[in-house]
């Protein structure tokens, strides 16, 4: 099965961005996020600039490969869906075209699996005013990141690294578990561990009396139950050799009458 290339089909459009270190720091959170296709519309700022090399760190890639184009229109031509993204929801803007990340971003990743060359865009305003009613009016939906309303304007690289950080979520869930399970130990080396492990817990008196072997079947039912790894049986092994450790080097009274073992456990009197 091929690799999910969605997330890099995804295409960054910033609009008449102002300051050249936001234009370094989406190309940071772009390379955070997966995604690696960056589209300036009428740059105001300079990607060029210290700023913006400064704040790009490991997105430096991003930010010199980014496409500069002269309208929106040329910058989205070939999406299969445009996304705009708003801090401002009243006025002519129907509810049902706006919505929150988690609730539209679906239907923008929706887009991208609709064939392996599908592309869409995120599309984000000048710092100063945002996108115009009419940019967002050009786009199929809008995201709206609800914020405190004494405080509603979030820089434009923050918004971009919620809505990325949305978006890779949604990704994730669709895509097969990256850690393979480590895979319980074999029958032979669980063995060995239950048979230290008994030898150490006599050693300790935690089974002396004719209830050690029920409750020694108990604590395998147990063990056996957890399928342990290798390495869980490598950590068990360990348990027991320092309990037997202990056993030897500071002696454990019986617990029944307070004597000293034998150095032999299992002797008579023991």
């Amino acid at each position: 099965m091929s690799a999910d290339t969605r997330l890099s089909r995804c295409r960054i459009v910033l609009v008449r961005p102002h300051f050249a270190g936001n234009l370094g720091a989406v190309a940071r959170a772009m390379s955070n996020f997966g995604l690696s296709d960056l589209t300036l519309v009428a740059p105001i700022a300079d990607r060029a600039s210290p700023d913006a090399q400064m704040m790009a760190t490991r997105g430096k890639e991003i930010l010199s490969g980014a496409r500069v184009v002269a309208t929106l229109a040329e910058a989205v031509e070939d999406c299969a869906w445009v996304v705009a993204t708003s801090g401002e929801v009243r006025g002519m803007l129907r509810q049902n075209f706006w919505g929150t990340p988690d609730a539209q971003l679906p239907g923008l990743l929706d887009a991208l699996g609709a064939s392996q060359s599908a592309t869409a865009a995120l599309v984000f305003g000048p710092e100063p005013s945002g996108l115009t009613v009419a940019e967002v009016t050009a786009c199929q939906a809008m995201v709206f990141i609800p914020t405190a309303e004494e405080s509603t304007s979030l820089n434009l690289a923050q918004a971009v690294a919620v809505c990325l950080y949305e978006l890779r979520k949604l990704w994730a869930v669709t895509q097969p578990p990256v850690l393979v399970p480590e895979p319980p130990a074999s029958y032979g080396d669980v063995e060995r561990m239950l048979a230290k492990l008994r030898e150490s817990l006599v050693a300790v008196r935690y089974l002396w009396d004719d209830r050690a072997d029920g409750m020694f079947n108990v604590l395998r039912q147990i063990l056996v139950r957890a399928k342990p790894t290798r390495p869980d049986v490598q950590v068990l092994h360990g348990v027991a050799g320092q309990l037997s450790y202990v056993a030897k080097a500071w002696g454990v009274k019986h617990p029944a009458d307070g004597r000293v073992p034998p150095p032999n456990p299992e002797q008579p009197g023991s």
